[in-house]
């Protein structure tokens, strides 16, 4: 009785209802929407997308200044990978490589376990760097599990999930097992420590036992998370990571991919840049797949600015780090930076920026105290 009573309820009510919005959407809403695709052809729209990036950079910076600052990561990453692939006595163009890639059996595994197995090496490897990196470490662990079958067709590669808040349950990274000649191992290192440690997982745990409000405790600052996340993936460069050219190479399309976000979502909500153009940048310069690429794209039309603080908030971290580099010199403590940066949890990158000059200040301060 209640299995049919649920089956009715989502036959006469909920497939009713999606089938009434699809119609709405069909019939009235599309044939009113306007042919332009960025937010600058709306009514105030320069200044409408000028206020989307500053609030999801969380950076007083405009838009032309993020465009040339993607230009700059694009050109740059790219010679870093023509480097690998020069190195690797290849002749032929970037597209050509990675078409070579996707196509070489070696980089592909057999069956879910032999995946499953490939990635809990390479974070039980980091495991055992992470003290060497930061100070305080998450009292709550992670695991790793298969993304959900009736899920995984239409799921991401690989995603992290929250601890519970009561401390019942631990963080999750979820490996996604589905269609195995798509999941090239060489992408793994880079994906692994981006979602789980010292990535997404360490930073989320640790704030989840900070004694500040629920909405610190479980929201946060995509800026800053996610630019943790991609600054975590560079946290394996030295410490026995990436030394494979082929995994390297894997780091650098992850970077190149979010890099393009700030040329094109710019390019499409300011510049003028029509849809096509942005698919062929893409295209043109990152290894993801066609299908992939047109869904980005249409992701960064629908959600004006977001897309922009994966990378910005990475930079920011990395100037940040450098600045502390800078000013410390031989006295600069990586773990010490690092318990900085994530002791607060996520916050706003300029709110990020004070912390740690008023860290480096204090550090400075001491210092000049101890030679007196």
């Amino acid at each position: 009785g209640v299995t049919r009573a649920g089956h009715a309820a989502i036959v006469d009510s909920v497939m009713a209802g999606y089938r009434a919005l699809l119609d709405f959407l069909r019939d009235e809403y599309l044939p009113a929407a306007r042919d332009e695709i960025g937010a600058s052809c709306l009514p105030n729209g320069k200044a409408f997308y000028e206020h989307r990036v500053r609030q999801f950079t969380t950076l007083d910076v405009n838009p032309q200044r993020v465009h040339e600052i993607g230009l700059a990561e694009v050109g740059r990453i790219r010679e870093e990978m023509r480097a690998i692939v020069g190195g690797l006595g290849f002749q032929g163009s970037l597209a050509e490589f990675v078409e070579g890639l996707r196509a070489d059996q070696r980089f592909y595994v057999e069956t879910p376990e032999e995946l499953l197995q490939h990635v809990a090496l390479i974070l039980k490897r980091m495991d055992g760097e992470l003290p060497t990196l930061f100070g305080k470490l998450p009292r709550m662990p992670y695991g790793i599990r298969q993304t959900p079958a009736h899920s995984a067709p239409r799921s991401t590669t690989a995603y992290y999930f929250l601890p519970s808040g009561d401390g019942t349950r631990a963080g999750f990274y979820y490996v996604n097992t589905y269609d195995l000649k798509s999941r090239p191992l060489y992408d793994y290192e880079a994906l692994s420590l981006h979602e789980a440690v010292p990535g997404h997982h360490l930073q989320l745990a640790l704030q989840m036992e900070l004694d500040v409000a629920d909405f610190r405790r479980f929201g946060g600052v995509t800026a800053f998370i996610e630019g943790w996340a991609l600054y975590a993936e560079r946290l394996g460069l030295g410490r026995g990571f990436y030394e494979d050219v082929y995994s390297d190479f894997g780091r650098l399309t992850f970077e190149m991919w979010r890099a393009c976000r700030l040329v094109v979502d710019t390019g499409m909500h300011y510049l003028g840049w029509t849809r096509q153009r942005a698919i062929d940048y893409m295209a043109e310069n990152t290894a993801l797949k066609l299908l992939k690429i047109t869904n980005e794209v249409d992701r960064y039309i629908s959600w004006p600015g977001q897309a922009l603080a994966y990378k910005m908030g990475e930079i920011k971290i990395r100037e940040l780090r450098a600045l502390a580099e800078r000013e410390l010199g031989p006295a600069f403590d990586v773990r010490a930076f690092h318990d900085t940066l994530l002791e607060s949890g996520g916050v706003p990158l300029a709110v990020l920026e004070a912390k740690v000059r008023r860290w480096l200040s204090e550090r400075t301060g001491a210092r000049s105290q101890a030679r007196q």
